[in-house]
């Protein structure tokens, strides 16, 4: 894959988006690699390969946080171009995922044109339109829920308890806004 400018890591446990996302990259140029998980990144990683741009889904089979990834990711090459892709979106994991060293956060459904828009705005826009309406209770709450996955490193039993509820409580709501 040498002679690539742009060469895009693609962590995605979900194998048939990932080979749709990797052949819409493939025909805009880029060279893409991908790994389902934190696991086989950091096995990645540890042969040396170099990337100038990654999209990282945020909730990765068995419960694994992208959002580790994106640290791992941004500890090896602080320059690359780091975007989350989520079906899961919360001011929390937005606000991590930029801590961390994303440069943008993408809520499902987004397209390649969107995500390859991410790569290139470096910094914020703003001219944003500031919503209308206030939160509701219910997207407080879902908020709230995430924030503590999040703190919890998606631990669902680590994240009821810190909630106040009880596993299975918390596993129904999360199954009510399964967005993916």
């Amino acid at each position: 894959m040498t002679g690539h400018a742009r060469r895009l890591l693609l962590i995605e446990d979900d194998a048939a988006f990932a080979r749709t996302l990797a052949r819409s990259f493939e025909r805009r140029g880029y060279a893409v690699d991908t790994v389902p998980g934190q696991e086989e990144l950091q096995a990645l990683l540890a042969t040396g390969c170099t990337h100038t741009h990654a999209v990282v889904d945020l909730k990765l089979a068995g419960g694994s946080s992208g959002l580790a990834c994106v640290k791992m990711l941004h500890e090896h090459a602080p320059d690359m171009v780091i975007v989350v892709l989520t079906g899961y979106a919360s001011i929390a994991t937005a606000v991590e995922a930029i801590k961390l060293g994303a440069r943008h956060y993408l809520a499902k459904p987004s397209n390649t044109d969107d995500i390859e828009a991410a790569f290139e705005r470096a910094g914020g826009d703003t001219d944003v339109a500031l919503g209308q309406r206030q939160s509701s209770i219910k997207t407080l709450e879902w908020e709230h829920i995430h924030e503590a996955l999040a703190a919890a490193d998606f631990n669902i039993s680590e994240a009821a308890r810190q909630l106040g509820m009880h596993r299975r409580t918390l596993a129904r709501k999360l199954e009510k806004r399964r967005v993916k």
